[in-house]
């Protein structure tokens, strides 16, 4: 039942911007017998644009992996964004459901994938790739995490143009009429995680890769855009319509802010311990110490 602030907002939900009035549509390139969506999309720009920086990135004296290392990274990155973040989802998120339906598991196309799971299934590609190769995983972690905004910036994007993840109903003169969320202008909360998680997250990584030492202290970065994302995140669960069922949960926060809580906490305790951490790094064509 509508609470009677959805009520009245309900009532004045003309005088608000409709998506369906955006002209925009989750499918980017209709053949009839093929479909190409933005969703998709977004998430091969994060990963191309990703790869692009990352070979910039490790150009840099002390890079702590060399160009191969680099595409074999985006192979398993790939990888762990997929199928961590398709199975976290799953698993977080609506696992009644999926057990009864287990063949839309498989149905990325439709949406529903977990950063947090995301998270898990990347790192596991790292360590797995850096133990191969004999690379320190932590460092590995470091240059990545810089690389990691862009996708979340396109793949907030593709959530809006989905007309999907919207926020809690609000009157703020920029709310929107979403046509999957009632009658009802909510926060458009894709795109202020689309700013907090891509734009701002991601000029706060360039300046410390790019302005500071901080890519000769292990776990730094990494730790940077945990907190950074676990912040936003939190803040942001508090105007996004949590997943049904999963609003507010027995110790009092949503499911988003409660897989947080372990990101926030992780990412203080790398970015504390990180100078400890420093050492002298060698570039990997040769060995004069650069740090």
């Amino acid at each position: 039942m509508l609470s009677a602030e959805m009520t009245t907002a309900a009532l004045d939900a003309t005088a608000f911007v409709h998506w369906q009035d955006l002209g925009l549509s989750p499918v980017a390139l209709d053949l009839g017998f093929f479909q190409l969506r933005w969703y998709s999309l977004a998430y091969l720009a994060g990963i191309l644009i990703g790869w692009w920086y990352l070979l910039k990135l490790i150009a840099q004296p002390g890079a702590p992996m060399a160009r191969r290392h680099a595409d074999d990274m985006v192979f398993y990155a790939t990888l762990g964004i997929l199928i961590g973040g398709r199975l976290g989802y799953v698993l977080f998120y609506r696992p009644e459901y999926y057990v009864a339906n287990p063949v839309e598991i498989l149905q990325l196309w439709d949406g529903g994938m977990s950063f947090h799971g995301g998270v898990i299934g990347v790192s596991l590609g790292i360590l797995w790739m850096a133990r191969r190769n004999g690379l320190d995983w932590l460092r590995i972690h470091d240059y990545v995490a810089c690389c990691v905004p862009f996708g979340l910036f396109f793949g907030r994007l593709a959530n809006f143009v989905n007309g999907e993840l919207w926020g809690r109903p609000t009157d703020v003169p920029w709310a929107i009429v979403f046509p999957t969320g009632g009658e009802v202008p909510r926060h458009p909360s894709q795109l202020y995680e689309a700013g907090l998680e891509g734009i701002l997250l991601g000029i706060v990584l360039w300046f410390l890769f790019w302005k500071t030492d901080a890519r000769y202290q292990p776990g730094k970065l990494v730790g940077t855009f945990i907190l950074g994302y676990g912040l936003s995140r939190f803040l942001v669960e508090m105007v996004r319509q949590p997943d049904a069922g999963l609003e507010n949960l027995s110790w009092g926060l949503t499911m988003g802010q409660t897989l947080t809580v372990p990101m926030i906490v992780g990412g203080i305790y790398l970015i504390a311990t990180a100078k400890a951490r420093r050492q002298r790094v060698a570039p990997i064509a040769g060995d004069q110490s650069v740090a």
